[in-house]
């Protein structure tokens, strides 16, 4: 599949599913062993495990995100993204705060026949629970 085809799924995943809280484009979207390399707590595996994941950050967190970057080449896309996010329910078994924040992220997603198949990310979980109120943030702020 050519890097524009990768990328297109990539923004449907972004568009459709998290910022639009839909789970049933899923299915179309990652393959059935689906592997998340850095699954949250009571996350199960491919892509019912990829819908847990999903389920859990629509229904806590009210966000929208932004893609700032999105890079493809072979069967890897890289995003550079940012979002503004409310915690509206429980998360992680956090208790909701009603507290908004904002913070950045990059996700790598390797893609096999123009399908979700593996994903990689370093995210600024630390300023988020800062900015929720969970642990404290620096002195001064």
């Amino acid at each position: 599949m050519s890097t524009e085809q990768n990328k297109q799924v990539v923004h449907r995943l972004y568009d459709e599913v998290l910022n639009g809280k839909n789970l049933e484009p899923l299915d179309e979207l990652a393959v059935s062993d689906y592997e998340e390399h850095d699954p949250l707590p009571g996350q199960g595996t491919g892509l019912v495990g990829l819908k847990d994941r999903f389920r859990m950050l629509t229904t806590a967190i009210d966000q929208q995100f932004f893609l700032e970057d999105v890079i493809a080449e072979g069967d890897r896309v890289v995003v550079r993204w940012s979002n503004k996010a409310t915690h509206v329910g429980e998360f992680l078994g956090i208790p909701a705060t009603g507290r908004s924040y904002s913070i950045n992220g990059i996700d790598i997603y390797r893609l096999q026949d123009a399908k979700l198949a593996e994903h990689w990310h370093v995210v600024d979980s630390l300023s988020m629970l800062q900015q929720i109120g969970v642990i404290p943030g620096p002195e001064g702020n």
